[in-house]
């Protein structure tokens, strides 16, 4: 039989309510009688029902998370900084892996009201601000997460992606590369659709400079490779590829090892984005723009708290970082 907080009670000889301070207000009870109570905790092996508390109070001690793809080291790191954040207020992340399908997300949207999580931080997959104006009619607020909704009334944490990709080529361009090619996944994605305005733009300030598009399905190793394939058949090959992030930059790498017929990058340059782990490590080390992904998912809770305390306070409500060129050997050869 489970232990009670009446138990605890009669063992540390104090009242039901004295325990309950114990174990939410500590500051409220004397020093020996705290000790007293948690010996008796200790001792009984004592484990506080949690949900039960959270649905008197009407909220949980969490936050929700949906990401396109959690398998993608970038919204592992958004994660990761979201997660420590939380911690700092002894909340959890439940995470959700949309796999960029609106009625997936959906779901994990459902499932957070359901568990009355006290917030949800979502990186969207289609801009509909209906779908996202219930959850916050419903009293839970929305952050956007490495996603803008321009006109919408959403706090946003979210990287200026339209100057990622203009650094990107122009690097290229920068280093004498001039039939690029930008490999991209669906333009539906607002993220690689402003990735390539900007690399459109750096193509555009340089009149002998080319711009070939290749979509593909998704921002995947697995894509990557396939487009390399691709690339390697074509007769009048690019000599420089922007692929929008860095999982489709790696396949792009194993697609050319593998055929071994260009190399990386005296044949063809080669950047990514996004400045994952991996770029660093993979067998020519990537060029990629950076975006800070611990730091959008921190950012994220703390503006996701504040708008709980302070729905009308006098702060940021749409941050946008700068990205950051990294400059590495597939580039610089």
């Amino acid at each position: 039989m489970a232990v009670s907080v009446r138990d605890v009670a009669v063992a540390a000889s104090v009242s039901v309510g004295t325990v309950s301070n114990v174990l939410n207000r500590r500051d409220k009870v004397a020093a020996d009688t705290v000790e007293r109570v948690l010996a008796a905790i200790d001792e009984l092996g004592f484990v506080r029902n949690d949900a039960a508390r959270q649905l008197r109070a009407g909220r949980s001690r969490s936050i929700g998370l949906v990401v396109p793809d959690a398998g993608n080291p970038f919204f592992a790191d958004v994660a990761r900084g979201a997660e420590a954040r939380a911690e700092d207020d002894r909340l959890s992340v439940l995470l959700g892996n949309s796999d960029e399908d609106s009625s997936r997300e959906d779901r994990y949207l459902d499932l957070f009201r359901e568990q009355r999580v006290n917030g949800v931080l979502i990186s969207p997959a289609t801009d509909d601000v209906d779908k996202l104006q219930r959850v916050q009619n419903a009293g839970i607020p929305v952050v956007l997460v490495d996603h803008e909704l321009p006109g919408s009334t959403f706090c946003s944490v979210s990287v200026d992606d339209i100057e990622g990709g203009y650094l990107a080529v122009r690097h290229l361009i920068d280093i004498g590369r001039r039939r690029i090619a930008f490999i991209g996944g669906p333009s539906s994605i607002a993220q690689v659709a402003n990735r390539l305005t900007g690399a459109r733009r750096a193509v555009e300030e340089a009149p002998d400079a080319t711009l070939e598009l290749i979509e593909m399905p998704a921002l995947t190793v697995l894509n990557g490779r396939e487009a390399g394939e691709v690339i390697v058949g074509q007769p009048d090959r690019p000599d420089a590829i922007f692929a929008a992030n860095d999982l489709l930059a790696v396949g792009l790498l194993q697609a050319f090892s593998m055929f071994g017929t260009l190399r990386v990058p005296e044949d063809i340059a080669l950047i990514g984005y996004d400045d994952i782990d991996f770029a660093a490590a993979t067998v020519v080390p990537l060029s990629s723009i950076r975006q800070p992904a611990q730091l959008i998912g921190h950012t994220a809770v703390d503006l996701l708290l504040r708008s709980i305390d302070d729905p009308d306070g006098d702060y940021e409500r749409n941050v946008r970082f700068r990205p950051e060129l990294v400059i590495r050997q597939s580039t610089s050869g």
